[in-house]
This record gives structure tokens, C-alpha cells and sequence, in this order.
């Protein structure tokens, strides 16, 4: 087996994550995708195959904070996804940070969101 490139090993840590978390109705899953324009952030119910609610930094009522995609966006996306997730009845999750470090944006986003009142 060669050397991975930076996506296949964020690819394999996420898939070693995925083995041990798993969302339900009561708990959703919130998955973090970060690209390197744009954070992506969805609830989902992994019984049933669905996503609850998302939000993104690509979505218009981001766009309206004027923030760029840095670790001060990822905390107002995480307020936004917050209130997503509230709105569709959810407030305790799993939080799946999709092989990615826990650190910078991801660490602002969830640590936003548990301020906004969602249990990590």
C-alpha cells in the first residue's frame, strides 16, 4: 500500500470515525464537511437515511453576516445551524467532525453551537 494522498487519509479517519457514531432520531448526527471555500453542517437520522436540517456557508442568510470562512464564520455558523436544528426539534447530537482535527473552525463551530443551547 502506498502513501495516501491528504484526502484519502481524511477519508480513512472519517471512515474509522463512522464505526463507532451513529445519529438517531433522538440524537442526530451533526456532520461537518469543510471544504476549502465553503463549511457544510448537517443533522442526520442514520436509522432512518435521513437529514433533519443543515446549513452551510454557502447559504444566503450566511452570506447576509458579511463573514468570511474563517474560525470567526464558523462560530456564526454554528449559531445558524444551531437554530436550524432547533427549529426541526432536535437539541442533542453526536458530533462527527469528518476526519478532520478538532481545532480552528470546527472547534469554533461546535463550541458556537453549544453556546446556542445544543448538547454535544
Amino acid at each position: 500500500m502506498g502513501k495516501l494522498n491528504k484526502v484519502e487519509a481524511r477519508q480513512r479517519r472519517h471512515m474509522r470515525l463512522r464505526q463507532k457514531i451513529a445519529g438517531t432520531a433522538d440524537r442526530p448526527r451533526m456532520a461537518v464537511f469543510a471544504s476549502c471555500k465553503h463549511i457544510y453542517v448537517q443533522f442526520i437520522d442514520d436509522n432512518a437515511g435521513k437529514t433533519i436540517a443543515s446549513a452551510s456557508t454557502n447559504t444566503e442568510e450566511f452570506k447576509k453576516t458579511g463573514e468570511k470562512v474563517n474560525a470567526k464564520g464558523a462560530e456564526v455558523l454554528g449559531t445558524i445551524a444551531a437554530a436550524a436544528a432547533k427549529a426541526a426539534g432536535i437539541s442533542e447530537v453526536v458530533f462527527d467532525r469528518g476526519g478532520f482535527s478538532f481545532h480552528g473552525k470546527l472547534k469554533a463551530l461546535a463550541d458556537s453551537a453549544r453556546k446556542s443551547g445544543l448538547k454535544i
